[in-house]
């Protein structure tokens, strides 16, 4: 079986001193090179290191062990428990280790530049960082602000590409659609096929056909008796 037991050497060193198995059992059992499970043998290796019994960690059943004891050529197999435990689910930030601790501050402010669409508890989950340190951060308050330079968090190990990625997937999803501006709209078709006249024309040909345009009303001239006969009265007419 591919999968190796938990402490292996640990493990070898148990069924060497418990067991007639082979070195070649336990070698391919525990994922060792037989010349280094004969060195366990003989005091060589793993020297000081305690034996872990795989039948009390449930990882090696007794009847195996018998049945590899009395066949050479049988290869033990590691017991798969049937039992399945949850999944632990993380609370809280991400942890970051000592080393990469002092860049957290320059991957903030790259996540805040590159993706302002991001929220704060996303930012806090991909890079473990704490929501006072965001905000200093975002209103430049922050005792190093003058020297932060962005850089991509992925780049600095913070968090793999798969979790920036969807993380800025599930932004745009909570994002309201945008409606694009296409600019002005065309001219309805009532006005671009309506027919133009000039003004005092008598006839006119559109879409060549021959249209008289609508007759246009001329304003009568106000006739203001009072300012006429004042006019006469001026005037000398017996001259």
């Amino acid at each position: 079986m591919s999968t190796a037991p938990l402490m292996p050497k640990a493990t070898a060193v148990w069924l060497v001193e418990n067991t007639s198995l082979t070195f070649d059992q336990i070698a391919d059992f525990c994922k060792l090179h037989p010349l280094e499970v004969k060195g366990i043998a003989d005091g060589e290796v793993a020297a000081g290191i305690r034996g872990q019994d795989p039948v009390t960690s449930g990882q090696l059943t007794r009847e195996e062990i018998a049945r590899a004891e009395g066949s050479p050529e049988h290869r033990l197999n590691l017991h798969v428990s049937k039992i399945k435990l949850p999944e632990v689910k993380r609370r809280g930030p991400r942890y970051t280790p000592l080393s990469r601790r002092q860049d957290r501050p320059n991957a903030i402010l790259w996540l805040l530049r590159n993706h302002p669409e991001l929220k704060d508890a996303q930012i806090m989950r991909l890079v473990g960082t704490t929501k006072t340190t965001l905000k200093a951060i975002r209103d430049r308050t922050h005792w190093n602000s003058a020297a932060l330079t962005p850089m991509d968090p992925v780049t600095l190990g913070l968090c793999s590409q798969i979790d920036l990625d969807f993380e800025v997937a599930r932004s745009a999803k909570d994002r309201p659609a945008q409606v694009a501006d296409h600019g002005p709209l065309l001219t309805p078709v009532e006005e671009t096929t309506q027919p133009y006249y000039e003004p005092h024309a008598t006839e006119e040909e559109v879409f060549g056909k021959r249209v008289t345009p609508p007759p246009v009303e001329e304003e009568e001239d106000q006739f203001d008796a009072d300012r006429v006969f004042g006019r006469l009265k001026d005037l000398d007419v017996g001259k």
